[in-house]
This record gives C-alpha cells, structure tokens and sequence, in this order.
C-alpha cells in the first residue's frame, strides 16, 4: 500500500497557524542529518524522498518512510512509482513492520529486507535500490554520478501552531545513472535527481494545505531553484529551497518564502493552482514564476490501497482524497521548471 507519500501531503488544517522559522544560520548537511532522528511522539513521522527525471521522459518518484498508522501502529513504508515508462505509468507500495529498517552508520547504509536501500551519504555515489513484486516487478537501481551540496536552515526545525516539521534538502540537484524496469522491460536510464528528507510531530493533515517542489534544470547559465515550499491554511508559506543565480556549478544560497501568488493574487493553497504561479523571496528581490494549467499527470493517493478498509483507514487519516499534480513548465528565466503539488482536490 503506498502509505509513504501521505508524508509529502500538507492537507487541510483548521486553524489560522502560527510559523516560526528554524534556529541558527543555513550549514551543509552532514552525515547525521541523512540518519533517522529522535521521535517526539506517537505521531512522528520521518521521510527520505526521490525525484528522477531522466532524459528519455520517463520519471520516478521513491519515497521510503517510518511513520504511524491509524489502527496499525507504528510501520515502515516503502513506495516506488514509474510516470511514461515507454508510454505507461506504474506504482507499487508495501508496508513492513519497523524492525525490518536497519541502519548502519559505520557502512552508510539504510535497508528494510535488502530491497530498499539507501546507500553511501548524499553526494557523489549515493544510491537508490529498490525492488517489489507486488501487481508486477519493479525494479530501480540509481547512482549520482554527481551532486550539489545540500544546504539546511539551521537547526532545520519549522514551528507551524506548535507542531514541529523538519526539512534537509541533501541533493538539490545531481545527474544520475542506472536501470529501471517493470516486469521484463529494463532499461538503462540517465538524468537528473533531487533528494529531499523531512520529519514532523504530527500527522501530514495537522500541518497545512498545500505543498510543493520545484526542481529546475538548464545548461545555460541561468537561475536554478531546488526545494519544497508548504502553505498554511490561512496562506503563510513555511520549508525553503535552494537557490543559484548562474546555474548549479556557481554554489547555492538558501531561500525562504515571502509570498506566493497566482494570476498576481495571493494564493491561499486551499486549491491546486491552475494559472500563472509566482514565488518571491525574503533573502533576494529574485523571484520565479511559472505555468501550472496543464498537469502532466493527476494522481490519487488512494489508487495504490489494496481493500475497502486500507482505503477508508487511509481517507480518514490524510482528512479526504489525496492528489498529486505534476508537471513541467518554463520559468520567468527560460530555465525548465519540473512542479509537483500535493493535498486534497
């Protein structure tokens, strides 16, 4: 069951919230900030999350989590899912007890069953390794053949009414090489990555209304953007992403919030937006807009749930119908803009 992305959901909060900015200035990330991290009770959640773009327009979304379940207790959750694999879409998620999670710091390495693995620290040579027969074979293997430092916001904790969302941006960018597959069909794929982790005190529905990623990608010398930005039930943006001015090779500074608008109106994230969508910056007058109207794909949380009962027990939990709205768009600055929303339709 793809329980894993429920951690990506920012969905509705009841209640105008109070934010509250991390401790301390932006640092590297560093070797303990890829581990798990200390729980803060019986509704913490933690999750290590993927993005690839490869270049022959196929991509795959990862996602591995330890979190807890209404009526199951605590679990680990694992999901992969595969967007124009040679024209179709593919997913698979499973559910494991969480003793099956294993870390070992000494060997880098992450593993539940030796079928996920999360292997060496972020950076050149990390890898991804997962494998599920469930509905079909799945198979992904992938290296960063490269990769951008990561960048934190001090202590990396966000306040939102009290409850408390973590948020360490390890890969904002990195070329990436392996195979995929989908029953018989394996290919050798190549593109590009971003590898982000978050843990929060409360359940995904107890945060906020929206939340988004932007990744952008361009050979030219152009601003470049990588991060997860969440919006609050009365509009306030939380989470930040990494900014460079003249592409990923010239370094990268950490950017927050200022404002978010649509169509050159304030944008609640109470709806998926469907116009013109605008981000500026507290740090910079820089600022990035794109178009949102024409998802490349629509995609319901709840198609992954096996039985009447994981559905309802999922429903109630997230607070409704969970959708993911995907697309790619050209930036204000001709760079390639790839979005991912999240949270009730």
């Amino acid at each position: 069951m793809n329980f894993v992305k429920i951690l990506l959901l920012f969905c509705s909060f009841l209640f105008a919230a109070e934010v509250t900015s991390p401790q301390g200035k932006p640092r590297n990330l560093s070797e303990t900030d890829f581990f798990r991290h200390p729980s803060t009770g019986k509704n913490f959640n933690e999750t290590w999350s993927y993005q690839f773009v490869f270049d022959n327009g196929t991509r795959a979304y990862v996602n591995i989590a330890a979190l807890s379940i209404p009526g199951s207790g605590p679990k680990i959750g694992c999901d992969l899912s595969f967007w124009n694999l040679k024209g179709k879409s593919h997913s698979v998620g499973r559910q494991y007890p969480p003793e099956r999670m294993k870390e070992d710091r000494a060997g880098k390495r992450i593993s539940i069953k030796d079928e996920y693995i999360l292997e060496n620290i972020p950076g050149k040579g990390h890898r991804v390794y997962f494998t599920a027969d469930k509905g079909g074979k799945f198979f992904l293997d992938i290296s960063f053949e490269s990769a951008v430092q990561g960048k934190v916001a001090g202590d990396g904790v966000w306040k939102v009414d009290g409850e408390q969302y973590a948020q360490y941006i390890h890969i904002p960018y990195g070329r990436v090489h392996g195979k995929i597959a989908y029953n018989s069909d394996t290919i050798t794929v190549s593109g590009y990555g971003y590898f982000e982790h978050t843990w929060q005190s409360a359940q995904a529905s107890d945060i906020a209304v929206r939340s988004f990623s932007i990744n952008t990608s361009s050979t030219a010398k152009v601003p470049q953007y990588a991060g997860r930005i969440g919006v609050t039930e009365n509009g306030t943006p939380f989470g930040y992403v990494l900014y460079s001015a003249n592409g990923y090779a010239s370094g990268m500074e950490l950017f927050t919030a200022q404002k978010i608008s649509e169509n050159g109106a304030a944008y609640s994230g109470k709806k998926f937006p469907t116009g013109s969508l605008r981000l500026d910056w507290n740090e910079s007058g820089a600022f990035v807009e794109f178009d949102t109207s024409k998802p490349l794909e629509r995609f319901s949380l709840l198609n992954n749930f096996d039985g009447w009962f994981a559905k309802k027990a999922a429903s109630l939990m997230m607070g409704g119908e969970v959708f993911f709205y995907r697309g790619r768009s050209q930036g204000n600055h001709q760079e390639t803009v790839d979005w991912n929303f999240s949270g009730l339709k």
